[in-house]
């Protein structure tokens, strides 16, 4: 059997007398578009935060591959291939696309400290990020501010900047929240034709992307996981019905 290329094993978090996360497994195979779906407190983002180091795990274990990360912090893992991106725009006002980009490339290849130098000095780099903006879409806006980006191409560009650390694991917190949703539909689009070299996990809370979109899913109520499937699986499942698509706050 194939290693997945991310897994938890008995994954435990609390906060106080609160569990946030109780005995989470899940094993996620190389190249496959899942979608994170729950109803509010679910502990979606508590998910995620555990997997990525920003939260602690008071018990279990991760994996990335063969090689366990549980004890690594956040950079460490995303030196290793495993990479979010935030719900909450951070990308840097003042330079544009393409900038913004090559500058992650190159602090991927640790050349960020002598940024002083012209672009032009990092041909290369300019090269792969003008590349990674093309298959987002993004190559005819790429000498814009990104203050100047519309709001679905500013959450492309934190995809770009993501995918310039070249990661194994892609996870998406809420990509197409606040992007109109004639942008949200190009935004997963381009999310599903990206290289199947990169597993892509997305918490996302309109069901008809989901369906459309993810290739398999999560369901997670109280802080477990309810269950996993295809979508066609899950929309027949009488639990995720009762709990979530029945007309369950979305959160």
């Amino acid at each position: 059997m194939t290693t997945p290329v991310l897994s938890t094993r008995g994954l435990q978090k609390s906060f106080g007398s609160l569990v946030v996360a109780s005995d989470i497994a899940i094993a996620l195979p190389q190249g496959v578009r899942y979608a994170l779906i729950g109803p509010n407190g679910a502990g979606k983002t508590t998910l995620i935060n555990l997997m990525t180091g920003m939260l602690r795990a008071d018990a279990g274990q991760i994996l990335l591959g063969d090689d366990d990360i549980t004890a690594l912090g956040p950079e460490a893992r995303v030196r290793r291939g495993l990479v979010r991106t935030f719900q909450i725009n951070s990308l840097f006002p003042d330079l544009n696309a393409l900038e913004a980009v090559t500058l992650a490339i190159c602090e991927r290849e640790g050349v960020s400290r002598t940024w002083w130098r012209p672009l032009s000095a990092y041909s290369g780099a300019v090269d792969e990020a003008y590349g990674i903006l093309k298959s987002l879409m993004l190559a005819e806006v790429c000498y814009r501010h990104t203050r100047e980006l519309a709001y679905g191409q500013q959450r492309l560009l934190e995809i770009a900047i993501a995918l310039a650390t070249r990661p194994k694991v892609l996870l998406l917190d809420e990509p197409a929240a606040g992007v109109p949703r004639e942008e949200s539909a190009e935004l997963f689009a381009a999310v599903t034709n990206l290289s199947r070299d990169i597993t892509v996990l997305f918490i996302e809370h309109d069901m008809d992307f989901v369906f459309r979109f993810a290739s398999r899913i999560i369901v997670m109520v109280g802080g477990r996981i309810l269950l996993e499937g295809t979508p066609e699986q899950i929309s027949a499942d009488p639990r995720v019905r009762e709990v979530y698509l029945g007309g369950a706050h979305h959160g």
